[in-house]
């Protein structure tokens, strides 16, 4: 999938008329059956599933919250094929209406910006729950796995529950991350898709509980670690580029310490300063090729990368200095690529510099919990997005270097620590 792309110059792009909010629409059922038709094609090869839990509590026509698992482009698919024909709407990156934003609101789509305050976003899905009685389908992580662990919630999602007032449901996937994980180019493996689908609240239980009860649920529910499940299921993915991008995650050899260095290609994953070689087993497992394992499961040495981020930071020593092609986005109509220029992080939070001196953005590091980024987004490349309600800033790293996953690890763990920096002030 590729995204519209336009080359401007900064001050015109920043010039244009920003699109007028609009209430979204209730979804056109023929536009639905052609999705669920569609979506036969895509799921066939996997076999897909599902287990039902409670679901003869939800009224046939009784409008709910369902909220969905993010690990790869199949997820709206799956969706479809378990609630076809029931009407529901979707909230969506802004990204995903540049050049169909018609076709988007017909889908009863609703534009949102990751990572990025939006007061419109619960009105918008009250719009569609109690006036057009309308189911809404979210992905409460917004962001996609790059471990194949759950990502962070965002904060009080309890509070969110309770002021849309209706049932939730919600939609684990088995699968589909092993099927098409980000890190591997969107290159699909052989495997099995099942899901499991919950009645997880009433209206009544929602008002009963506490906001901190609700949230403890959720994380609950969204704890998830698909390399484990493929290990413990005996799941085998023997094709032969399984460790293809897997530096992307896996960004920082545990035996000299080294960054920017490693490279998975084929089955292996190799750290071209040191030398040392692992498998990516077709079970899920690393083996080293020679000598002692660091580690033998993706999430944990994902996890050492983030302790290792959080030791720069709390020493002082993090800082992310890359030059990056830029990607506005100020509407529906395309990506405006206006120059390049450089893109730093550090206990400050992010500066964006380019275009000849005209673009200057700052964004502290109280902005967001985490970070919009991706692998090979709409296949242009690697991205950290950064930006608020008046401009999305696309940065595109140039030269290699793998700094994406760590430029996340570093948001996160810095949110954490100015947040308790905060609070004993």
């Amino acid at each position: 999938m590729k995204i519209k792309t336009k080359h401007l110059s900064y001050s015109k792009v920043m010039e244009l008329e920003r699109p007028k909010h609009k209430k979204p629409l209730r979804p056109m059922g023929l536009l639905q059956l052609v999705v669920r038709v569609l979506s036969v094609f895509d799921l066939m090869p996997t076999k897909f599933t599902y287990k039902t839990y409670g679901m003869e509590k939800l009224g046939r026509k009784e409008p709910c919250l369902i909220l969905m698992n993010h690990s790869c482009f199949l997820d709206l698919k799956i969706a479809s094929k378990i609630f076809f024909p029931r009407r529901y709407g979707i909230v969506c990156t802004t990204d995903g209406f540049v050049g169909k934003s018609l076709l988007m609101r017909l889908l009863g789509c609703i534009p949102t910006r990751k990572f990025v305050s939006d007061v419109t976003l619960i009105k918008d899905m009250e719009h569609l729950l109690k006036k057009k009685k309308t189911s809404v389908l979210m992905f409460p992580e917004a962001g996609y796995s790059f471990d194949g662990k759950a990502t962070p919630l965002p904060r009080k999602m309890g509070v969110l529950l309770k002021k849309l007032d209706v049932p939730v449901v919600t939609v684990i996937t088995q699968g589909a991350f092993a099927r098409d994980p980000l890190y591997n180019c969107l290159q699909k493996r052989k495997v099995k898709v099942r899901a499991d689908v919950k009645y997880l609240l009433s209206r009544e239980e929602i008002r009963q509980r506490r906001v901190a009860e609700l949230d403890a649920m959720l994380e609950e529910t969204f704890s998830f670690d698909n390399f484990l499940w493929q290990q413990e299921k005996g799941v085998v993915i023997d094709e032969p580029f399984r460790a293809d991008g897997l530096n992307r995650v896996l960004y920082r050899c545990p035996h000299c310490g080294k960054e920017g260095k490693m490279e998975g290609k084929g089955t292996l994953l190799t750290c071209r300063n040191c030398g040392k070689v692992y498998e990516l087993t077709e079970t899920g497992h690393l083996q080293a090729q020679d000598g002692q394992n660091a580690f033998t499961h993706i999430p944990n040495w994902y996890a050492w990368e983030r302790g290792q981020v959080r030791n720069e930071l709390e020493n002082g020593t993090y800082r992310l200095e890359a030059k990056v092609d830029i990607g506005v986005l100020v509407d529906y109509k395309a990506l405006y690529m206006v120059g390049n220029g450089t893109l730093i992080h550090d206990e400050k939070g992010f500066r964006l510099t380019g275009c000849h001196g005209k673009l200057d953005y700052s964004q502290g590091p109280l902005a967001s919990y985490t970070l919009n980024c991706d692998y090979y987004w709409y296949e242009i490349g690697d991205v950290i997005c950064i930006g608020n309600k008046d401009a999305l800033y696309y940065c595109f790293p140039r030269g290699g270097g793998d700094v994406v996953a760590k430029t996340r690890l570093a948001t996160e763990e810095l949110y954490k620590l100015k947040k308790r920096r905060k609070a004993t002030v």
